[in-house]
């Protein structure tokens, strides 16, 4: 079988690919910077004549799978196959398998991080710095003061891979972890909580759901309006479940100490999403939780081991994303 790979994918296994099939091509798409689109695609793989497909961003259509019929399955650089037209897969009998978990510890790392930054006035007292007011007879430790995460009771709004993983990073640190999550059953350690208490209670509440028509707007008034004042609103997940106008309102009136997201309605941003930053309490950065060099060998590692598995038909159930081609 070949293999067309147009994801970025380690050395390591691009080599075990090679020892697993009879030819591997690679190009991935970071080489021209940009992905396949529809007609793009179609016409690589009709050029290539590949029989499986490991992607990243390519767009992979019905018009695609209608129009070249020999793909076998399709690996998926991602946690959910967005790029691909999914129910199209599972009509032409190409099964899909994701990588999920593949940006869990970099969204994890980046979270501590940007807690940091804003606990201890980090980009406020580098620029101070830079601006050179630091003077004769200035005091940078009492005016830079800032929180330590140690003692925090910190709330988790969702407890898959990536929480699990902030989970324990905030372990280290000496906070007090509970969460929210009625598919996750009691876990050692952490206390589960409704939802309620988890905005009541905590000092640090972090998003981490993925969006489906019970999550969209979840993070809404009633919820937002029973957190502490100094508390800290983090989301590392999607902007979608969040209600953006009542979030927005709980900032004007001051209500929260702070919200740090990396994520927004539209991206990039219109002149109506970054009005938020007009709040000094909120920090954003641009998608990029997830965006680290390992990823890479994450990604690459995770669909390997899903290839070897459904080349010998095991764990099928638990890899394959569109359950219904079994």
């Amino acid at each position: 079988m070949k293999v067309y790979v147009r994801a970025p994918y380690s050395k390591k296994a691009l080599e075990e690919l090679e020892n697993l099939f009879e030819e591997v091509v690679y190009e991935p798409w970071t080489d021209r910077g940009e992905r396949y689109y529809e007609d793009e695609l179609l016409e690589k793989l009709q050029e290539i004549k590949p029989d499986i497909l490991i992607t990243e961003l390519d767009r992979v259509t019905q018009k695609v799978l209608e129009n070249y019929k020999d793909l076998k399955v399709i690996g998926d650089c991602r946690a959910n196959p967005a790029n691909i037209d999914v129910k199209a897969c599972t009509e032409n009998k190409v099964p899909v398998l994701c990588t999920p978990a593949r940006n869990a510890q970099g969204v994890a790392e980046y979270l501590i991080g940007i807690l940091l930054y804003y606990y201890r006035n980090l980009g406020d007292s580098i620029k101070w710095v830079q601006d050179k007011e630091w003077k004769e007879g200035t005091t940078p430790y009492f005016l830079w003061r800032g929180n330590e995460i140690y003692g925090k009771k910190v709330g988790l709004v969702a407890l898959g891979a990536v929480g699990r993983k902030v989970a324990k990073l905030f372990d280290a640190f000496g906070a007090h972890v509970s969460y929210y999550d009625p598919y996750v059953d009691i876990i050692e350690g952490y206390q589960k909580k409704t939802l309620e208490e988890i905005f009541s209670e905590s000092d640090i509440v972090s998003l981490h759901l993925p969006v489906t028509e019970e999550t969209r707007e979840m993070i809404d008034m009633s919820l937002l309006s029973l957190m502490k004042k100094d508390s800290v609103l983090i989301n590392t997940s999607r902007s979608e479940v969040v209600n953006t106008k009542d979030l927005e309102k709980i900032l004007s009136e001051e209500k929260i100490g702070g919200f740090l997201t990396d994520v927004l309605d539209k991206e990039p941003p219109k002149e109506e999403e970054l009005r938020i930053l007009k709040y000094k309490n909120v920090v954003l950065t641009p998608h990029i939780a997830g965006a680290t060099f390992e990823v890479v060998d994450h990604q690459s590692e995770i669909l390997n081991d899903r290839l070897k598995k459904w080349l010998e038909g095991e764990d099928l159930n638990r890899i394959v994303f569109n359950k219904e081609v079994i």
